[in-house]
């Protein structure tokens, strides 16, 4: 039909007698023709399909446990004969086509297995297993290949887990017992009482040394404080004693405990280990009052009761009279109340500046409420309430909420807050906010106000019984997520409660060699009121003295001072900056500490290693055995996977046809004039 059509268009056009010759009229009528036929052909909307073919090589991974105990442990020559072995492994396999990948521990890119250094303080095969299933997932993973000693100290155990690929284990490391005497375990109370006596329970572990005797002390800063004698019995590979010492002055303390060298002794890396200790004043005194009773004074008292540092008093109004005593924090449930009750303890709070938090409720009197000068205030729209759940608050840094905290937030029930107006006013913090139904809202749940001279915090809900009710529920009776939220926001309350105008703090109580230590600074005018972008000098000075100096601003959105990791010990801190032209200083210590996870264990567990393996349908190899591994993978008979993808392209959107047809319209245009037609 287009064909016709064009055809027919040609004859019309070129059929009379023209002023050229006919040569040009047969050539003007095909170009005609050829244009007209192509324009109605692509009416009918034609396109291209166009195939393409993607070849993917099978994926072998080598992934290397790149933990320090593999290097300390494996002899040399076994250590190098397996690395290089897998090198040559690599570039057989990629002689044959399969694309050849090396991941570490401590690395996601790609290496050369004989430049790999065993450095890693930790040892999370699970994880490394089910990094690499994520990061490959889609593509063609023939397997993995693990080079390891067993010896998992962090993670899930990777024998009972399911990976999708086969796990070609090869086993280092030394299954031989070694003459060795190691400090497993420190069993400690991390807080103690300033002048009272607290335990510090060492368990021995010791292979080869049956019947003789060990010598352990207990030092800090160099200095030992006590020796004790342990038999080491025959029949068994463990003991255990117990340090009795007293605290001294408060303040952060690193004890160690060591064992002596014995003779024929395979290592001295697992001799040792420290003991990280708070030394406080005493009990923290703790004031939870109410206007009545309430399932929540229940859940509050059960989350206080699970730390020792506290020392709980409990009142209602009406039923026993109100001891006078200095109480370090205080929680008020629906006081002020519009019933006028616990005046008393009111009174006490102002007059003693108490830090205080507020639990609000439908018996709290707003407007007394407000006019205590929380940082909040809450005008409610007659007695409508919302169903909230928490939410925490991406930019509070005061203290942080764990990955598992977060979950069982989320499951919490939902619990009533007052429907209305919340303001905040300047210099206050929001922890927790609202979440109604799936909204997250701008609306706060849990604020940190006030003063320095009294800190004040302010938790919207009365419900918050559920959540713990609903934790201990699903999981075995241990809120630890609600716990640690209400003696958290206590220990927030209670920190540095004076009239500091530079405050600067560690963000966590004890950090880890391998962690980022971070500093968060509060500023304050002379009013003590908050203010930002203030240059802080932050000098850290460590057990030997050596003082190291940074300067940095607290920006206005809280983030903390990123120091790195650091070595393990004790450091002392002392910031300073000029705040209104005063000079302002602040001091305090901070704890990093090296858990040597690596060295505990020297003797390797080959067994767990060959279960990781016969789960996946394989087996277990040794470094002189890669020959063995590389034919067994060439029978395995991985093969390449061949992706189609089909391509669709409309032929009127080919920009080369629209210019082909407009030069043929041009060149005939142009031959017509020159010949002297119209």
């Amino acid at each position: 039909m287009c064909l016709l059509v064009g055809l027919g268009y040609a004859v019309l056009l070129y059929s009379a007698k023209a002023p050229w010759s006919r040569s040009v009229n047969y050539a003007l009528a095909a170009v005609r023709f050829a244009v007209v036929s192509f324009l109605c052909f692509l009416l009918l909307s034609p396109f291209l399909k166009s195939t393409t073919t993607t070849r993917q090589e099978p994926t072998l991974v080598l992934a290397l446990d790149n933990s320090q105990s593999v290097g300390l442990f494996t002899p040399p020559a076994v250590l190098r004969q397996a690395t290089l072995g897998l090198q040559q492994l690599a570039t057989e396999l990629r002689s044959q086509g399969f694309q050849v990948e090396t991941r570490t521990l401590s690395s996601s890119s790609s290496t050369r297995p004989d430049s790999v250094r065993f450095q890693a303080a930790s040892t999370d095969v699970d994880g490394l297993l089910a990094g690499i299933g994520n990061e490959f997932e889609g593509r063609n993973l023939a397997g993995v290949v693990l080079l390891s000693d067993g010896l998992v100290n962090q993670g899930r155990a990777p024998q009972y887990a399911e990976y999708p690929f086969p796990v070609y284990a090869v086993g280092v490391g030394d299954t031989i017992p070694k003459k060795d005497v190691s400090l497993p375990a420190l069993a400690y109370n991390r807080v103690a009482f300033s002048g009272n006596q607290f335990p510090i329970e060492a368990e021995i572990g010791y292979d080869g040394y049956a019947g003789s005797t060990a010598t352990v002390q207990v030092r800090e800063n160099g200095r030992v404080l006590q020796t004790r004698q342990v038999r080491l019995p025959a029949g068994q590979r463990r003991v255990r004693t117990t340090f009795l010492l007293t605290a001294p002055a408060p303040g952060k303390r690193r004890y160690e405990v060591a064992i002596s060298q014995l003779p024929g002794e395979f290592t001295l890396l697992n001799n040792q280990k420290f003991a990280y200790l708070e030394v406080v004043k005493g009990k923290l005194r703790v004031l939870l009052a109410g206007a009545a009773p309430h399932p929540d004074l229940k859940a509050l008292r059960a989350a206080i009761q699970q730390n020792d540092n506290f020392d709980l008093t409990t009142y209602l109004p009406g039923i026993s009279p109100l001891q006078r005593q200095d109480f370090d924090v205080a929680i008020l449930h629906q006081l002020p109340a519009q019933s006028g009750v616990g005046q008393e303890v009111l009174a006490q709070v102002k007059a003693r500046r108490v830090p205080t938090l507020y639990v609000l409720g439908a018996q709290t009197n707003f407007g007394a409420y407000n006019a205590l000068g929380t940082g909040l205030t809450v005008t409610p729209r007659g007695s409508q309430t919302d169903e909230v759940t928490p939410v925490p608050n991406a930019s509070f840094t005061r203290f942080s909420f764990e990955e598992d905290a977060l979950r069982r937030f989320l499951a919490y029930p939902p619990a009533l807050v007052p429907f209305g107006d919340v303001r905040l006013s300047g210099g206050t913090e929001v922890a927790l906010w609202q979440q109604v139904g799936r909204l997250k809202t701008q609306k706060p749940l849990l604020v940190f106000g006030g003063t320095p001279a009294q800190r004040q915090a302010t938790l919207l809900t009365e419900g918050s019984w559920q959540w713990r009710l609903q934790e201990a529920v699903e999981h075995d009776d241990r809120p630890e997520a609600y716990d640690r939220l209400v003696l958290r926001t206590l220990q927030l309350l209670t920190q540095n409660a004076n009239k500091k105008r530079l405050d600067v703090y560690p963000t966590q109580e004890v950090f880890d060699i391998q962690d980022d230590v971070t500093f968060g600074a509060e500023t304050y005018n002379a009013i003590f009121e908050r203010i930002y972008n203030q240059q802080i000098t932050l000098t850290l000075t460590n057990e030997q003295q050596k003082p190291r100096t940074f300067t940095f601003a607290n920006p206005d959105d809280g983030s903390p001072l990123h120091l790195g990791p650091l070595p393990a010990g004790l450091y002392r801190y002392t910031a300073r900056a000029t705040l209104g032209g005063q000079l302002q200083q602040d001091r305090g210590e901070v704890l990093v500490q090296a858990q040597q996870l690596e060295a505990t264990q020297s003797r390797a567990d080959h067994n767990l290693l060959s279960q990781l393996a016969r789960r996946s349908g394989q087996r277990l190899y040794f470094p002189q055995q890669l020959q063995q591994l590389a034919q067994d993978i060439r029978k395995a008979n991985y093969k390449p996977v061949l992706y189609e993808q089909e391509d669709l392209q409309d032929l009127i959107n080919l920009k080369w046809l629209f210019f082909l047809l407009l030069g043929l319209m041009t060149v005939e245009w142009a031959t017509r004039k020159y010949s002297g037609g119209v």
